[in-house]
């Protein structure tokens, strides 16, 4: 790395102002920082300012005053200042998933063409590739990357397995998604000197079940900001953020990470975080008038202003810390659920639900006489919402719904869901464990009165995650445990209790994991949530179709909105074989029920193998993959 200007002696004062270096002669800048300055200025891009970023793996958008973050709770003490704390941009519209009725709430990233994409941002990078590299190909007028095998309207795995061509394609609706683009139908550029049209085209029908490639021309385009929405990421550079990513593991292999949706790894922001908590804030919070307790106070309420900020919440008071999703559903059920499901009530989930959806409701319906009810899917894994809407009805109390399947990469239509559950007055929550990571969240665009996710899946902490509430359904749920902060007044009569959120927090919290979840919040945003759904959703493409053509591999769950995961079975071969395979040559993935037996029993499956992706992923990764599998069955 060359040696440049940090980013607080590019922020400070001009040269010569600075004081005098010890040998310096007087009245000259010290040479040292104008040696850096030179050896910063020869080592820029085309068109990239001196001003470096304050990290230049990462790409940082400067807030524009439309979407500047929002204002911390109180203002710190500690003396720990976040390397990044501005945010990426702010959360997108939700689109319509085509696969159902069009609705205007769905929380599902799609993309336009490239010709809705403004002036200066250019095309997304294929997936894997670095942002500055060359690109191996002849550009010519259009780069062709689309194998011969690959091209047309269906995917044959026959002829992608014979083709010598480079692999890399997207699918067009990897492409990056942009508020002008969700608004309305994509409107075809005018020919040269034509007046623009206002009138938007119809949107074509997408065909089902098909994969649809892209051609995309690779000229060279004027760089968009960092962190803008189109930002093209670079996963080498975010992996170098990661410092478990460049672990060695079984004997010297470079460890693959696949197993995100199990728990996804922390960038060195967080663990930084967490470590200069505890070397300079470290104190329990609300309850002391010394300085250390005002920093930690100051620290943890801050994370929970991210927080809301992160899922668009309306108040903070709307934010409650958990120790995950687990506990937020139980929280749920147990606290709004005994006061308001009876016996002869019913409770409403559905067939992809994680172990932690299915549990507590079963437990409820135990303590209450309550019974559950399952909404069922198709044979591609997507809940069938006619079948769900017959099942809403006067008995039913409360709706409890995946957005994205652990174990298949289901993207579920929650927003229409939500809705039509409110037409019958029903309250309804949704678990977000698997949906942070991969796309923008909005909870009053969802329209949910519950919302739940686990830090840990969001590059954060594990045993720290939150609740959105609802405010008007927060004011009617009793407390779930007691004792200290939640209360207002004891005395051995009666127990007077504190407003949301504090009456949900009893006792000590995880208060440093709560302030390393801000810090992952912080890093996300950085990058821009809608370029980390663009970037994944062309990596899944690719990853589908190299998979497809593993012989007598079968992919379980091929909704037609999914997120990164790719579950999957070879005839003659066990999950365990296969993952320990994989396991030998470094690639982590997660092989068995994924705590969510009962979608893998719909398709008659004890166990599948599940890789499942995150923006520090790549084509590389993905090969490594897939060459495994190939040697499995026999071929090189």
């Amino acid at each position: 790395m060359p040696l440049g200007l940090t980013a607080s002696e590019a922020s400070t004062s001009p040269i010569q102002d600075r004081p005098v270096a010890p040998g310096a002669a007087p009245g000259f800048p010290d040479l040292s920082i104008i040696a850096r300055m030179a050896n910063a200025f020869f080592h820029l891009a085309p068109n990239q300012s001196l001003t470096p970023a304050a990290d230049p793996g990462i790409p940082i958008a400067p807030p524009s005053p439309a979407f500047a973050p929002a204002p911390n709770v109180v203002t710190s003490v500690a003396p720990h200042t976040p390397a990044n704390p501005m945010v990426g941009p702010p959360d997108l519209p939700p689109t319509t998933i085509p696969s159902i009725a069009p609705t205007p709430n769905l929380v599902a990233p799609q993309a336009p063409s490239l010709s809705s994409l403004p002036p200066g941002y250019g095309e997304p990078p294929l997936p894997g590739a670095s942002a500055g590299s060359s690109v191996p190909f002849d550009l010519g007028e259009t780069t062709q990357l689309v194998p011969a095998g690959h091209r047309g309207n269906s995917y044959d795995p026959a002829a992608a397995a014979s083709s010598a061509d480079g692999a890399y394609f997207l699918k067009e609706s990897a492409l990056l998604s942009l508020p002008q683009a969700l608004a309305a139908p994509t409107v075809p550029p005018a020919p040269p000197g034509a007046p623009a049209s206002t009138a938007p085209s119809a949107a074509p029908a997408a065909p089902a079940a098909t994969y649809n490639f892209l051609e995309l021309d690779l000229r060279p385009l004027a760089a968009p900001a960092r962190g803008a929405i189109g930002f093209p990421l670079d996963p080498e550079a975010i992996k170098r953020d990661f410092p478990i990513l460049q672990e060695r593991v079984n004997g010297g292999k470079k460890l693959i990470w696949l197993d995100n949706a199990a728990t996804t790894q922390k960038p060195l922001a967080v663990i930084e975080r967490i470590s200069d908590f505890y070397k300079h804030e470290n104190s329990n919070i609300h309850r002391a008038a010394h300085a250390l307790a005002a920093r930690a106070t100051d620290a943890y309420e801050a994370a929970r202003e991210k927080t809301r900020r992160f899922l668009n919440a309306p108040s903070v008071h709307d934010i409650i810390f958990v120790r995950g999703a687990t506990e937020g559903i139980n929280f749920v059920a147990q606290s709004w659920g005994r006061a308001n499901v009876k016996e002869g009530d019913e409770i409403l989930v559905s067939h992809l639900e994680h172990h932690a959806n299915i549990v507590p409701w079963q437990q409820l319906c135990a303590q209450t006489g309550a019974k559950l009810r399952v909404a069922p899917v198709d044979d591609s894994g997507q809940i069938i919402l006619e079948a769900y809407e017959k099942l809403l009805g006067p008995k039913t109390k409360i709706v409890a719904v995946t957005q994205v399947s652990n174990a298949l990469g289901t993207v579920t239509p929650v927003a229409e869901m939500t809705a039509l559950a409110h037409q019958h007055g029903i309250c309804v929550l949704i678990d977000g464990a698997q949906a942070v990571s991969h796309m923008p969240i909005d909870v009053q665009a969802i329209g949910c009165d519950f919302y739940v996710f686990s830090g840990h899946k969001v590059f954060g902490p594990t045993g720290i995650g939150a609740v959105y509430g609802r405010d008007s359904v927060l004011a009617q749920t009793p407390p779930w445990q007691g004792g200290g902060n939640m209360i207002a007044d004891v005395t051995f009569e009666k127990t007077v209790f504190q407003e949301p959120p504090e009456r949900f927090e009893a006792g000590t919290g995880n208060i440093a994991d709560a302030v390393g979840l801000g810090a992952a919040i912080d890093y996300v945003e950085s990058l821009g949530m809608a370029n980390i759904a663009a970037y994944e959703h062309g990596l899944l493409e690719y990853a589908t179709a190299k998979m497809l053509a593993v012989p007598r591999l079968k992919l379980i769950g091929t909704a037609r909105e999914k997120a990164s995961v790719l579950s999957f079975v070879i005839e003659g071969k066990e999950t365990v074989e296969i993952g320990k395979a994989l396991d030998a040559e470094g690639i982590a993935v997660r092989s068995g029920h994924h705590c969510a037996q009962p979608i893998l029993r719909r398709f008659g499956l004890e166990a599948t193998v599940r890789p499942s992706l995150a923006f520090y992923n790549t084509c590389e990764d993905v090969d490594a993959l897939v060459d495994v599998l190939f040697k499995l069955q026999g071929r090189n």
